[in-house]
This record gives structure tokens, C-alpha cells and sequence, in this order.
């Protein structure tokens, strides 16, 4: 996101700097984040997202929390490691948990530990992520799916700088900054008792929002490109399947474009990567009739249901990347397809 890449043609790098040494000079960040064996590399062309990432710059180089917001597959956990990464804590572990995969009790014992005997299954100690990553950085995604109670842990480690393990009275120092992140407002769950209020303005020292890919168009050529370069070196897009990826709306975001170009990739058996090679929804697209906008006045509740059903055909009848988009529950949404009289 912090190179640009050319929209034509094999991977290569236009900016000054060198592969693996020296800061964009535009956003001033790192472009590189080690992810495991591999390393990610940010690339971005359009206004919104070199905005995000002059911001993440400034914020980086602090052990205050980020609360990050934006839609399921925008980047966000990339962001994350590019603060990491820029940040005096490079040197130390960066984990990461997504906290709607997990059960509370389970979750708990994911971020804290726990001591044997603690609970069922507990045959030896374990250091939970905040003991693991001490020194460096904890990102929590899908924060506003943590249970309340565990809600309450976590604000006291942030507070306390201390942690008890499951099962344990004896309280562990740690030294760990929290990113978090999250599709949902977390205001609003505040406002709907669902989210913590002194945990969220305890979160919220800096908030940095990813927007999601429909949003910064310029953005998809390059990626598809980084993408297909880091699948088969040399390779290229036909044009029409170039055009084919910028005009798709993306409701999986930068996730779901990276596996439609590995999936170009090796349908192309080493030939360009062309419009038959792409996924179904993107070199068949369906097109299904929608209502006339006859410039008549709407109610709030027609407004509504015309609103979600284009979400829902553009998502290609996903309700979970509808949702996801409408920025409300699968549940929510399933409810209201069934006011409509649909079948969800």
C-alpha cells in the first residue's frame, strides 16, 4: 500500500526507495512487514489509502492503542503489522487472535493462560498471548465479539499492565502494546450495551479507519498485479480481465481479490490471465432485474429493503459478505429478508 506498482505489465517498483531497505517516501512507513516465512508488502495508488497510511506513520512510533475499523478482508491486519513494524517494538513478537473464533472460556485462556487443573483439558500451565508478546504487540481483531466479562479482564491488564492466568491469584508484569480492530462501530455497541464504555475510550487513543476496496478503485490494478507477480513471476492480465477486477464491487475486499488472482493464476497455465480464467462472478456476472428508480418518494422501510436487496445482489446472494457490507449481524439481516418475504 505504500508502493505503487504499474498497472500494466509484471510487478515493479516505481518509487525510489530499494526492496527490503528504506521508508515510502510518501506515507513514511516501512513497506515491508515479515509475516511468518513470507512478508507482506504494502502497495496503494489512491488518496484514501496513502491518507490511512501517512496517518499510521505518525501513530506508529508510540505504545499508545489503535482501534482500527473496516470491513471484513480491507487490510486491517496488515496495518497492524506496518504499525508494528515501524515501531521500537519491531524486534518483538507480533500476535494476533481473532476473538470471534473463539468461545469466552476458551479465549480467555488464549490471551491470559492458564495454571494446571484450571479446567477440564488443563494438564500443563500454559502463558497465554499477553505473556507471549510481551515487549512487543497484541492485535485483537473482532474485538466487539469479546464476551462482557472477558471485557472487564482485558481493560484491567490495559490499565494494570498486569495479567493473571486462569486458575492463578499471582499477578505477571507485561508490556504490551494492543491494537484492535473491528467491522462493527464500537460506539454504537457502547450505546447498545454490548461493548464496554471504559474499555473503548481506553482502546480509543487513536482511531484509523481502512476503507474497504470499492473505495479506492486505483488500488485493485496494483494489488492484482502484486498478487499475480507473488503467484507466477512475469505474468500478465489480459485487458478486459484487468477491467473485468476494477469494475467488481469486492465485497470480500483485498482477501477476495487475492484469491480470484490466484485463481486466475493457475487456470492461465503460464498465459496471461484472462477473463475466463477469473472466478465465475467475475467473467459471468449475473445481472438480475432490479426495481426502477422512477425518482417517486420512498418510504424508510421501502428505502431500506431497495437498499438491501442491491447489497445482496451485488454480494452475489452472500448474506454473511452482505452483512458484512450493510455493517449488521448475519442474524439482523436474516431477520429482515424475512420481513420482506424471502427465503433466507
Amino acid at each position: 500500500m505504500a508502493e505503487q506498482i504499474s498497472a500494466e505489465g509484471p510487478f515493479s517498483c516505481e518509487t525510489p526507495f530499494e526492496r527490503g531497505g528504506g521508508l515510502c517516501k510518501t506515507c513514511r512507513l516501512l513497506p515491508e512487514t515479515p509475516v511468518g516465512r513470507k512478508c507482506n508488502r504494502m502497495v496503494a495508488r489512491s488518496a484514501a489509502m496513502n491518507a490511512l497510511l501517512r496517518k499510521a506513520a505518525t501513530v506508529a512510533n508510540t505504545d499508545a492503542s489503535v482501534v482500527m475499523r473496516g470491513e471484513s478482508g480491507s487490510g486491517k491486519e496488515v496495518v497492524a503489522r506496518a504499525l508494528h513494524a515501524n515501531s521500537t517494538r519491531r524486534g518483538k513478537p507480533f500476535l494476533a487472535v481473532n476473538c470471534a473464533a473463539l468461545p469466552g472460556e476458551l479465549l480467555e485462556s488464549e490471551l491470559f493462560g492458564h495454571t494446571r487443573g484450571a479446567f477440564t483439558g488443563a494438564q500443563t500451565a500454559r502463558k497465554g498471548l499477553f505473556e507471549t508478546a510481551d515487549g512487543g504487540t497484541l492485535f485483537l481483531d473482532e474485538i466487539a465479539e469479546m464476551p462482557l466479562p472477558l471485557q472487564a479482564k482485558l481493560l484491567r491488564a490495559l490499565q494494570d499492565g498486569e495479567i493473571r492466568r486462569v486458575g492463578e491469584s499471582e499477578a505477571v508484569h507485561v508490556d504490551v502494546r494492543v491494537v484492535c480492530a473491528s467491522h462493527q462501530n464500537l460506539l454504537q455497541c457502547v450505546k447498545e450495551r454490548r461493548f464496554r464504555e471504559d474499555l473503548y475510550f481506553r482502546l480509543k487513543v487513536f482511531t484509523l479507519l481502512v476503507p474497504p476496496l470499492r473505495e479506492r478503485m486505483e488500488d485493485i490494478p496494483v494489488l492484482a498485479n502484486m498478487f499475480l507477480h507473488q503467484e507466477r513471476e512475469g505474468a500478465t492480465f489480459a485487458p478486459r480481465a484487468l477491467a473485468a477486477l476494477v469494475k467488481y464491487p469486492w465485497p470480500g475486499n483485498v482477501r477476495e481479490l487475492q484469491n480470484a488472482v490466484k485463481h486466475g493464476a493457475v487456470l492461465s497455465l503460464g498465459a496471461p490471465v484472462d477473463l475466463e480464467h477469473l472466478p465465475e462472478e467475475l467473467s459471468q456476472p449475473i445481472v438480475l432485474p432490479t426495481p426502477e428508480d422512477d425518482g417517486s418518494l420512498l418510504t424508510l422501510a421501502q428505502a431500506e429493503k431497495r437498499h438491501i436487496l442491491r447489497v445482496l445482489e451485488a454480494c452475489g446472494g452472500q448474506q454473511l459478505d452482505a452483512a458484512r457490507v450493510l455493517g449488521i449481524g448475519r442474524t439482523t439481516l436474516w431477520r429482515k429478508l424475512k420481513t420482506f418475504g424471502l427465503e433466507a
